[in-house]
């Protein structure tokens, strides 16, 4: 992702970034993105500690 910050300066250290709107809205996606493969990363971990049903039971407790 190619990027074009613009920076504004206080005391001489950078303070601030200035992206345009659609870096931004790229930088926003990824982020989402990355929490959520984060957050599927984490129930796959999950899953495999978690007790399991088996499809036939499942469908006997819907069913009652």
């Amino acid at each position: 992702m190619k990027l074009h910050p613009e920076y504004l300066v206080k005391d001489g250290k950078k303070q601030f970034v200035v992206l345009t709107i659609e870096e931004f809205e790229r930088v926003k996606t990824a982020l989402q993105d990355y929490e959520d493969l984060q957050e599927l990363r984490k129930a796959k971990d999950n899953e495999e500690t978690e007790a399991t049903v088996s499809l036939e039971l499942a469908k006997k407790q819907v069913l009652l």
